[in-house]
C-alpha cells in the first residue's frame, strides 16, 4: 500500500492488489494484524514440539544431546519468525498476493516443526543430523519471502537496493540449504554448514539496513510483535505447569505438592512476563533505529530460554511420575538454568538499548543468582522438588520488586538520557 493511499475501515476493505511501496514508519496506532497473529499460531506448534522433545531428552538424562538439539531447533524457529516479522513491518500490503504468500510461509513453518523430532533423535543417537525435513520447510518459507522481497524491489524503487540485497542473500543461502539436503553430515559438519549459511543470510539485513538505505519498518509495531512472541513462548510455561500438576495429581491426588507445583509454574511464568515488559523498547528503537539489529537477533536467546523453562517444568512432571533419570537437583537445575539465562538476556537487552550498565542491575542479578543457588542447595539438602520450584519462582520477582521500588527511577532517567530529553 502506498504511504499516500488512505486506509479504509476493516469492514470496508477489499484485498485487491496494492502497490508494495512500504508502510509509513511513523504511522500512528500501528498494531499487529490478524494475519500476523494467525501466522504466529504455527510457532505455537513449533515451540511446543521443541519443548516436548527437549523434556524427553532431559528426562532420559541425555542433557548434552538435548541442549544441542534444542539450541538448533530454537534457533531455526526464531530465525524463521524474525525474518517474516521485519518484512511484514515494512511491507505488509494485506492484499491477496501477500496473504497467499504468507500462507505458503505458514506451510513451511509447519513442515519445519514436523522435522524437529527427527533432528532430536539423530543428535541423541549420534548419527548424521536428520534435519532434512526441517531444512525443506525452511526453504519453502524463504522462497516465499524471496518473492516478497522481489515484489518490494519492483514496486518501491527508492528502496530497491535494500530489497534486492535481502533477496540476493536469502537466495544464495537457499541454494546452500538445498545442497545440504544431499549431505549426510555429522554434527560438527552440520554446525559448520549452519554457521556459514546463516552468516550469508545475516549479511542481507546488515548490508541492507546499514549500507543500502534500509527498509521502513515500524518501531512500535516491531516491539509489539516481539512482545506477542514472548507471550507465545511463555505459553510453554503454562503447558509445563499443567503437565507437572497433572503428574502430581495422578501420582498422589490433590496435595500440598500439587498446589506448590501449580503456584510455582504459574508464578514463574507470570514473573518472567512481568520482567520482560519492564523493558522499554519502542520509543528507543524509533529514535535509535541503528540499535535494532542486536535487539532483533539477540531475542533468539530470550525466546529460547523461555521455551527451555517450559521444557524444564515438563521434565519436572516426568520426575514426579518417576519416569525420569534425573535426580531432584538436576530437575531443579533444568528449570533454574534457563530462568537464569532468560533474566540475564533481559538485562543485556536493556543495557544495549539504553547504552548503559546500571550498578543497581548488577545487584539485582547477584540477588537473583543467590535465589537460584538457594533453590539448588535446598534440593541437595533433601527438600522436595516442588518446594524448590517455589524458590525458583522468586528469581524473576527479584527484578520485579527491584524495579517497582527503585529501578523505575533509574529506568526513567536512562530513558530520558537516551532519548535526549534530560
Amino acid at each position: 500500500m502506498s504511504e499516500l493511499e488512505p486506509r479504509l475501515p476493516a469492514a470496508a476493505q477489499t484485498h485487491r492488489i496494492r502497490r508494495m511501496a512500504g508502510r509509513d514508519p511513523h504511522e500512528e496506532h500501528r498494531v499487529a494484524t490478524p494475519l500476523e497473529l494467525l501466522f504466529d499460531l504455527t510457532f505455537v506448534v513449533a515451540f511446543g514440539i521443541a519443548a516436548n522433545e527437549f523434556a524427553h531428552l532431559l528426562a532420559d538424562n541425555h542433557v548434552g544431546a538435548g541442549l544441542i538439539a534444542f539450541s538448533f531447533a530454537a534457533f531455526a524457529i526464531c530465525w524463521a519468525w524474525i525474518n517474516f516479522a521485519w518484512f511484514a513491518s515494512a511491507y505488509d500490503t494485506d492484499d491477496w498476493i501477500y496473504r497467499l504468500m504468507t500462507m505458503l510461509q505458514m506451510v513451511g513453518v509447519i513442515v519445519l516443526a514436523l522435522g524437529i523430532p527427527a533432528a532430536f533423535a539423530s543428535i541423541e543417537h549420534g548419527g548424521p543430523v536428520g534435519n532434512k525435513v526441517m531444512v525443506a520447510g525452511y526453504i519453502v518459507m524463504r522462497i516465499a519471502l524471496v518473492g516478497q522481497w522481489l515484489r518490494a524491489a519492483t514496486q518501491d524503487p527508492s528502496r530497491r537496493s535494500a530489497c534486492l540485497t535481502y533477496a540476493a542473500a536469502v537466495t544464495i543461502a537457499q541454494i546452500g540449504w538445498a545442497a545440504s539436503l544431499f549431505v549426510h553430515a555429522s554434527l560438527p559438519v552440520a554446525f559448520c554448514i549452519v554457521v556459514v549459511l546463516i552468516g550469508i543470510e545475516l549479511m542481507g539485513p546488515f548490508l541492507a539496513e546499514t549500507r543500502m538505505g534500509g527498509t521502513p519498518w515500524h518501531a512500535h509495531h516491531i516491539t509489539e510483535r516481539y512482545s506477542l512472541l514472548t507471550i507465545i513462548a511463555l505459553g510453554e510455561g503454562v503447558v509445563g505447569t499443567v503437565a507437572s500438576v497433572s503428574a502430581v495429581v495422578g501420582a498422589q491426588g490433590w496435595s500440598y505438592d500439587a498446589i506448590f507445583v501449580a503456584v510455582a509454574g504459574i508464578g514463574l511464568t507470570f514473573g518472567m512476563w512481568w520482567t520482560y515488559f519492564l523493558m522499554p523498547g519502542s520509543d528507543l528503537l524509533h529514535v535509535h533505529r541503528e540499535r535494532s539489529f542486536f535487539f532483533g537477533y539477540f531475542h533468539i536467546v530470550t525466546f529460547g530460554a523461555i521455551v527451555a523453562t517450559g521444557a524444564g517444568l515438563h521434565a519436572a512432571a516426568y520426575y514426579i511420575e518417576h519416569h525420569s533419570e534425573l535426580g531432584s537437583i538436576e530437575t531443579v537445575l533444568a528449570v533454574a538454568v534457563p530462568v537464569a539465562a532468560y533474566i540475564v538476556s533481559v538485562y543485556i537487552l536493556y543495557a544495549w538499548l539504553m547504552r548503559t550498565v546500571d550498578p543497581f542491575h548488577l545487584l539485582l542479578l547477584v540477588l537473583t543468582a543467590a535465589v537460584l543457588g538457594i533453590a539448588v542447595w535446598l534440593a541437595a539438602s533433601g527438600i522436595s522438588m516442588a518446594n524448590c520450584l517455589l524458590v525458583v519462582t522468586l528469581a524473576p520477582m527479584v527484578t520485579v520488586v527491584g524495579y517497582e521500588t527503585l529501578g523505575h527511577r533509574h529506568a526513567a532517567a536512562d530513558l530520558a538520557r537516551s532519548l535526549g530529553l534530560d
